[in-house]
């Protein structure tokens, strides 16, 4: 398939490191070690997004895939992953091994597969049929196709299951009419994950449908959408009649709530993953000492909040990943760790206005002052992105605390029944 050369899966952990070692040292450079922040120093940048002008993101984006072909051609692309599709079949300790070395190397930058890696391949892995499989994991894997993920909806966000997209069955292919919204990187992926509507008649979570769709194709229409921060970080997607083969189709007809159920998981695994803010906590810390605010009571009692929750957030997102590391797929404990994170960034935002005050709305050139606001102004997307603070809360009370199901429009309780029989009539 590639020039990708056949390991042994008996290989030691210990011969493994030193071949992952070898690899890096002869393709990347070792970084610099980092020295002890100080306040002042370098950068003070520390927004939620990072704006990049698109010619130079898609410039940094070539990077990223030649890399991650050099990395898949040599054997350390998907290292836990099946031999079938390019993978060694290791344990997932070699992966967090090479993860651990590559950390210590200057590499371009990989968070442009977090989407297509994270949520959307193992969702084609686990639904797809076998042509699709074939066609589409490797290449993932080696940087050939970037892929995004299409679910939320003007009127269908934090209720996925009323989205309006429709798919409609024409001979071998369906077509694809309608809109979504706030899609990350849609306008660099070869390949996005769509759920639409292919039976109207249904029950809204089961008349719908998941696509492995073709962003290049014509009648896919992406316009990039400005946000708070300045950036242009998601995008809109227009679908204009766009005809899908049925072998691009994931999972059973009308049995799309269980795919997309499968790339929420591993949406809200990769999100809640993400890093704790350690680093902008120890920016927040000395910007404490820098305004002598070190000894003022209510400031450090807010300090002391927000280093508290990023420290009990940082355990339990690794009890998580341990559980998926061990095999096991993600469950409700997500929906916890990604609440916590969007609760923490709140804090630290809070923390900073505090401190900072009318320095972070006039830009007067002080360095750490004004660069906050984009980390405050970005902070409320955390809450809506991979499902908003209140379904979260409503997943943790449901299926981790074992309380009632929420009153909504499917419930089944008295009232509701009065009001859809009240809207018949």
């Amino acid at each position: 398939m590639y020039n990708y050369r056949e390991v042994m899966t008996e290989i030691s952990l210990d011969e493994f490191t030193a071949q992952g070692e070898a690899f890096l040292d002869a393709k990347a450079s070792r970084k610099v070690v980092e020295e002890k922040f100080v306040w002042g120093n370098g950068s003070d940048v520390v927004g939620m997004f990072e704006e990049k002008d698109r010619n130079d993101e898609l410039e940094d984006l070539k990077r990223a895939c030649e890399w991650r072909a050099k990395k898949f051609d040599a054997g350390f692309g998907w290292i836990s992953g099946p031999k079938a599709f390019g993978g060694r079949e290791l344990p997932h300790a070699y992966q967090r091994a090479f993860d651990s070395l590559e950390g210590r190397f200057q590499v371009p930058n990989q968070s442009y597969f977090t989407i297509g890696l994270g949520m959307v391949a193992p969702t084609i892995a686990v639904h797809a049929s076998q042509a699709a499989k074939e066609k589409y994991v490797a290449q993932m894997f080696r940087g050939d196709i970037v892929g995004c993920q299409l679910f939320s909806e003007p009127g269908a966000g934090s209720d996925l299951a009323s989205l309006q997209t429709k798919a409609e069955k024409d001979g071998d292919v369906w077509v694809i009419t309608g809109q979504k919204v706030w899609t990350s990187g849609a306008h660099y992926s070869d390949i996005g994950e769509v759920i639409a509507r292919t039976d109207p008649d249904l029950p809204k979570h089961k008349g719908l449908t998941g696509f492995i769709v073709d962003m290049r194709d014509p009648a896919v229409e992406i316009r990039p959408l400005r946000q708070m921060t300045g950036g242009a970080s998601f995008n809109e997607v227009f679908f204009n009649e766009l005809r899908v083969p049925d072998d691009h189709r994931l999972g059973d007809v009308n049995n799309g709530w269980n795919v997309a159920l499968t790339t929420l998981m591993n949406e809200r695994a990769a999100i809640g993953a993400g890093g704790g803010g350690g680093g902008l906590l120890t920016r927040a810390i000395e910007m404490t000492r820098h305004f002598g605010l070190s000894d003022d009571p209510v400031t450090r009692q807010m300090l002391a909040d927000v280093a508290i929750h990023q420290r009990v957030a940082g355990y339990n997102n690794q009890r998580a990943m341990d559980k998926i590391k061990a095999g096991g797929l993600p469950g409700p404990e997500m929906s916890i760790a990604k609440l916590a994170g969007t609760m923490n960034t709140r804090r630290l935002s809070d923390f900073v206005s505090h401190v900072l005050g009318a320095k972070m709305v006039a830009d007067s050139g002080e360095w750490g002052t004004y660069a906050w606001s984009q980390l405050v102004v970005g902070a409320p997307g955390a809450s809506i992105a991979g499902g908003s603070d209140e379904v979260m809360r409503n997943i943790v009370g449901e299926r981790v605390l074992g309380l009632p199901k929420d009153t909504g429009i499917d419930s089944k309780s008295p009232f509701n029944e009065l009001k859809v029989g009240t809207q018949k009539a």
